[in-house]
This record gives C-alpha cells, structure tokens and sequence, in this order.
C-alpha cells in the first residue's frame, strides 16, 4: 500500500487496517490518529500534509503498525480486566451456576444501574427536549447556531460519558475517546455536518428513550428487591416474634389467631417455603439485572457508535 500523502488518506488506510475490530475501538484510534496529525500539522505551518506526514512516519507510524499497535494493546487491555473465573465454575452444577450469580461484582454493578437508569434517563430527557425546543427557538436569532452547536457538543459528550459508564458495568467495549471534529470550518459548515451525520440523531433518540427504559428498569429493580425482602424478611420477622424477640401484636393477631393456614397446619414449612421463594427470586432477579444490561449495553453501542467509526 502506497504511503499516505494527506491526513484524509492516512484515516482512510487506517479505518481499513482495522476493518473488523471493534467500533468502539476503531473510534478511538481515528480520533488518537487525527489529533496527533492535525497538531503536527499545525505546528509546522510552511510545510504540505504530505511533508509533514513523510517527517513524522517514523515515529508515529505507518497505519498498518498503528492499527497493529492498538490490536495487541486493545488485547492485553480485554485480557487484564476480564473477570477470573473461578476454576472449578467449568465443571460447577446447574444450581451452582444459578447462585453463583452472587458472586460476579458486575451483577450488583448492573442492579445499581438499573436503580441509576430513572435519574439518568429523566436528566437525558430533560436536557434534549430543552435543548431542541430552544435551538428552533433560537434559529432566527444570531445565537441560534452556536447555541445548536453548543447542545450537540453536551449531547455527544453525555453519549461518551454514559458509554464509559456501561463499560464499567457490562464490560461491553465503549469508545474512550469522541468522534473527532475534523480540520477547522465555518459554524454553517459544522451545522450541515452535525445535521447529516446519523450519529447525531442517534444520539438524540437514545437519550430520549432513556426515560421509559429507565422507568421501566427502576420499577423491575424495585419491585423485585421489595417483593424478595417481603418473602425472606416476613418468616424471619414472625420466627423472631415467636420467640420473643419482637412483639408486634398486629402480626400476632393475624397469624397466630385470625386462621393463617400455615399457623394452623404447617408454620414451619410455610415460613421456610416463603424463604426459600424469596431468595430463589432475588438470585433470579440479579441473573435479570446482569443480563438485561449487556443487552442494553449493545443496543447503547449500536446508536452511539458509528460502525466503522
């Protein structure tokens, strides 16, 4: 492959060395790439792209070394922070597999995101809205482009933010670094980009449809911790009344002499049936928890991330 004579050339020869990795990835070594050769660029004002791309390619790189460099890099990362499994989960039982949920750090990750997900959705929501409503509003005005140009830079920039937040609680691979904006151009210029590139729309309709998800996420979660805490916490609570432990003379009139019918024939077994449903429904809730965020991990990635980059 020829040696590239201009910044656009050099992209292009990268973007292909890395066909088929990650989009995150990919993101993120055209951003690097892009930046470092636009400051070169700069910093030698008398001399063509293709000079300034022939001084610095031995120390910068070919794309092909590039793009190898963040092969080897991006394998070692993936490497270094996957979870260990422990040695014998390979040949663990169906039952230890299903409780052993408890002991993954990204099942409690995951349950706090989707407790997360209403505020965050509720803030994307909130901030779109405004900030559409005002951009129409401010269009015949002076301050309506840099007002739009403004919101879609906090809009990309809550886009990366949350990505990184995904990453940490699925381990789906996010991009680290933005889209980067490109060589210096006119405000008109830079709203026709903004406007016919799809990851600006994108953007825009996964932070709005972020506030039902996240109702939806936070009810589960909720409704999940009470109803299991209601069925471990209720035997334990009359178990320790029982025994003399707490009087709560409400619960003594309606277990114990309004008819219960697990008072009357079987309290034992009842207490230890509501127990055993509500810890089998609390492992089944974080099993939940853990695999509905790598799927709302990927659906993030496919409207965040252009693929390809």
């Amino acid at each position: 492959m020829s040696a590239p004579r201009s910044i656009d050339e050099y992209l292009k020869q990268l973007r292909a060395a890395l066909e088929g990795q990650d989009p995150a990835l990919i993101q993120d070594a055209l951003y690097d790439a892009e930046e470092y050769l636009r400051a070169e660029v700069a910093a030698h004002p008398g001399k063509s792209e293709a000079d300034v791309l022939e001084l610095i390619a031995s120390t910068y790189g070919a794309p092909e070394e590039v793009a190898s460099a963040y092969r080897d890099t991006e394998a070692k990362v993936k490497a270094a922070l996957k979870t260990p499994v422990p040695a014998a989960a390979t040949s663990a039982s169906g039952w230890q597999r299903f409780f052993g949920v408890y002991l993954d750090p990204r099942t409690y990750t995951s349950l706090l995101y989707m407790l997360l997900a209403l505020a965050t959705g509720i803030l994307y929501f909130t901030i779109v809205v405004t900030g559409l409503s005002l951009s129409f509003g401010f269009a015949i005005l002076i301050i309506g482009v840099p007002f739009f140009l403004a919101f879609i830079g906090i809009t990309r920039v809550m886009a990366l933010g949350e990505g990184r937040l995904l990453e940490a609680v699925s381990g789906e691979r996010m991009p680290r670094r933005p889209v980067h904006p490109g060589p210096p151009a006119s405000w008109w210029a830079r709203i026709g980009e903004m406007l016919t590139d799809v990851r600006t729309w994108t953007t825009l309709a996964y932070l709005v449809i972020m506030l039902p998800l996240g109702i939806a996420y936070f009810t589960i979660a909720i409704t999940g911790l009470a109803l299991s805490a209601a069925l471990i916490g209720t035997p334990l609570t009359l178990l320790a009344e029982r025994i003399g432990w707490m009087d709560f003379s409400l619960n003594d009139h309606i277990y114990w002499h309004a008819g219960h019918p697990w008072e009357l024939h079987h309290p034992v077994v009842g207490g230890l049936l509501l127990l055993i449903l509500g810890v089998l429904l609390l492992t089944a809730l974080l099993h939940f928890a853990r695999g509905l965020v790598r799927v709302h991990a990927r659906l993030a990635k496919s409207m965040l991330v252009v693929p390809g980059a």
